[in-house]
Parts: C-alpha cells; structure tokens; sequence
C-alpha cells in the first residue's frame, strides 16, 4: 500500500506528530467522519504502513546520556555470522537501531547507553558474542533534529 491517497496521507501524518490525537480530531483534520476515519487507520495498520504507536521519551531525563554511533566491519558475509551477529545485538537492549549499510561499513548501529564505562561494557559485550574486522565509534555531542515523523506530503497532487 504504497499509493496512499491524500486522506490516508493526512491521517499518517497526524498519527506521526501525535499518535494520543482523539479520532474524532483525526477525522475533523483528514475531512472525514470518525467511523471511516477509524476504518482507514485501522486498513493502514493491517497494510503495515502503521507499524506502532509510541511514546517518545527524553533520554538524558532517563539516564541514557551518551549516544554512540557505531559502524561496523564484518569479517565475513556468511548466513552464519550474518545470524550470529543477528541475535548478539537483539540481545543488548541498548542498540536502538542496527542498519546494514553499502559502502566502507557493513552495518551501522545506534546506541544509548549512561556514559563511557557503559559504552565499554556494551563494546566488550558486543565483540565477545560475535567475531568483527572492525569497530568504529563516533560520539554524539549534541543532538541538533530529532523526529520520528517521515515528511509525507499531504498536498493534493
């Protein structure tokens, strides 16, 4: 479902600025009844163009003051490694987002932790479970945009 019209569109966006917003707001924003509003959000999960609905959280305010972006070097492309490095890093909670990558890195992983000794456990810990050519580590500063939110165009086209 990736053709959306432009009330679906609208109804996306909305969810992804706030996903608390009252149906019956969503509906009066999209054009729409709160009924058939209901049923399109409702279509949108099962398509899996909604894929959740959260609550975004501070992380300084819960301890996570350190934001690491860690690219990775696999020593190998087998299905094995490919596995193993799978579940070593479902398994450490503080990897928020893992991408496989073209280019010089295989895989580049977001990571929040409390400080440096965190981020040496977790690095020891990751290193461990799994064998990598190479580990590079930058260290966020500052986090200057954040947002959850795709730009999707809710213009008529």
């Amino acid at each position: 479902m990736t053709d959306l019209d432009l009330i679906d569109r609208k109804i996306v966006a909305l969810l992804m600025r706030d996903a608390t917003m009252p149906i019956a707001r969503i509906a009066d924003r999209a054009g729409l009844s709160q009924t058939p509003c209901w049923k399109r959000i409702q279509k949108l999960e099962a398509a899996g163009v909604l894929t959740g609905r959260v609550a975004l959280a501070d992380p300084g305010k819960l301890g996570f003051g350190l934001t690491v972006f860690v690219g990775i070097e696999a020593p190998d492309h087998s299905p094995d490694w490919r596995q193993a490095f799978s579940q070593a890093v479902e398994a450490i909670p503080e990897i928020m987002e893992v991408h496989r990558m073209a280019g010089e890195l295989d895989y580049l992983l977001r990571v929040s932790v409390l400080d440096m000794q965190a981020y040496d456990a977790l690095y020891k810990r990751l290193t461990d479970a799994v064998p990598i050519r190479n580990v590079t580590s930058h260290f966020a500063m500052e986090r200057m945009k954040f947002t959850t939110a795709y730009p999707v165009d809710t213009r008529t086209r």
